[in-house]
């Protein structure tokens, strides 16, 4: 199920009993939004998105690519490869010797004192080679902080395990898991890929198509729910994303993330891709054992597990996953509902994290959860959110639908409105001029 928001070794579900009855539960999260009236209530949403500070940067394509600093690399195809003929670096990994080969990036200033950053990426590691990326950061006094590693990630698991490292807390900021923090506040950073490659090996080089980050600063406390944007408006829309259910996985390979009953991320994932018609090929999975159902979703949790933090929750290695099969995906945050109506009236599904206590999610097939995810796919006529929720226990009661304010209340302060977006050739994001945030 989980992307856990607490610590990593919090991997199981804080309860999988059926939710309670219905109660009443206040648009912000507290009963003060009932004394606001209507436009009152709006005209506060909209000043709490306003007041989240979030940028998403990404370097991809020839033009970018050339921004940075090479070394033993090259570009080809709008791609970086690492280019074994002037590679003379070496690194050892599990007793393996690796050539390494670097992009390094320039500086990037998200126009903000930004306190969480979270990098994505789109890669190819054929045979025994990987990548890492890391990240270094600038205070305003001018201080700089070490190179912090945010995960070294393989598309398969044969010869390397994925992982990520927390702590590094020596300095300026620290890792948990897949989100570097500083509290105070740094005012610029830069991204570093590296790419390694097993000394002697053949052709077939490890390349990197995009990387990007996404950095933040943002207000605690509940929100308002948002007025329904332009889906809603439009009467509602429901996007034909098919229904995945991690319950039916109860169960299956506990050595990756606890099980089936753990794969909210990796299930949600699944969804999306099925969406897009995108899912592995069936030689890809044909390690599942037959009679296993939907044995794609087994095998994104197992092309996700991040060995580090011990589950298949790590919003970038899923969308690493992702971009493999789309070309496209990354981790990034929303201000509110209203920005994923316009990426879902663009025809793109988004993948939200969330976490919630009894009584907080009225319809949830559980009663509370400390990380989850679970696909957007559609909105009402009055907002409300139409979801897959991979806790249904069945495929067939994965489509639930939630009360905007109430969803947003698990999402904005729980995760920071944390989202995978993952789109195709056929579906690019929508105005990207004019959102800060993809």
């Amino acid at each position: 199920m989980l992307r856990t928001l607490l610590p990593a070794t919090a991997l199981a579900l804080v309860a999988t009993a059926l939710a309670p009855a219905p109660t009443t539960y206040a648009a912000d999260g507290g009963d003060a939004a009932t004394s606001l009236t209507g436009s009152a209530r709006a005209a506060t949403a909209e000043r709490s998105a306003t007041s989240r500070k979030i940028n998403h940067q990404g370097w991809d394509g020839s033009a970018q690519w050339k921004k940075g600093r090479l070394d033993s690399a090259r570009i080809k195809r709008g791609r970086v490869f690492h280019q074994p003929a002037t590679a003379t670096a070496r690194r050892e990994l599990g007793g393996t010797t690796y050539t390494t080969a670097r992009w390094n990036g320039p500086w990037h200033r998200p126009g903000f004192a930004f306190t969480e950053l979270i990098a994505s990426w789109e890669a190819k590691t054929p045979g025994d080679s990987w990548i890492e990326v890391e990240v270094k950061g600038r205070a305003a006094d001018g201080r700089r902080s070490s190179w912090d590693l945010m995960g070294r990630w393989a598309a398969g698991d044969k010869f390397v395990e994925r992982t990520t490292v927390s702590g590094q807390s020596d300095d300026l900021a620290s890792v948990n898991v897949d989100t570097w923090k500083a509290p105070a506040g740094l005012v610029a950073y830069r991204l570093r890929v590296t790419m390694g490659r097993r000394a002697g090996a053949g052709s077939n080089p490890p390349s990197v198509g995009a990387v990007s980050a996404m950095a933040s600063r943002l207000p605690s406390g509940s929100v308002q729910a948002s007025a329904p944007g332009v889906v809603s408006k439009a009467g509602g829309q429901v996007l034909a994303v098919p229904t995945y259910s991690q319950m039916i996985h109860q169960g299956h390979y506990p050595q990756w993330g606890n099980g089936g009953e753990a794969w909210c991320s990796p299930t949600s994932t699944s969804m999306v891709l099925g969406y897009y018609d995108a899912l592995p090929a069936a030689k890809d999975y044909s390690w599942v054992p037959a009679g296993h159902p939907d044995p794609w979703v087994d095998h994104a949790a197992r092309m996700t597990y991040d060995h580090g933090y011990d589950g298949t929750g790590n919003w970038p290695f899923n969308t690493a996953y992702a971009a493999r099969q789309t070309g496209s995906a990354f981790v990034t945050r929303l201000r509110s509902m209203r920005e994923a109506e316009v990426l879902v009236a663009a025809g793109i599904p988004v993948v939200i994290s969330i976490a919630f206590d009894r009584g907080q999610l009225t319809g949830a097939p559980i009663s509370a959860s400390n990380g989850h995810l679970m696909v957007v796919v559609g909105f009402t006529a009055n907002g409300d959110v139409v979801v897959n929720d991979p806790a249904g226990a069945s495929n067939g009661a994965v489509r639930r639908t939630y009360d905007r304010g109430q969803l947003e209340n698990t999402w904005l302060p729980r995760s920071g409105g944390t989202a995978y977006v993952i789109t195709d050739a056929d579906r690019p994001l929508p105005s990207p001029e004019k959102h800060s945030n993809w």
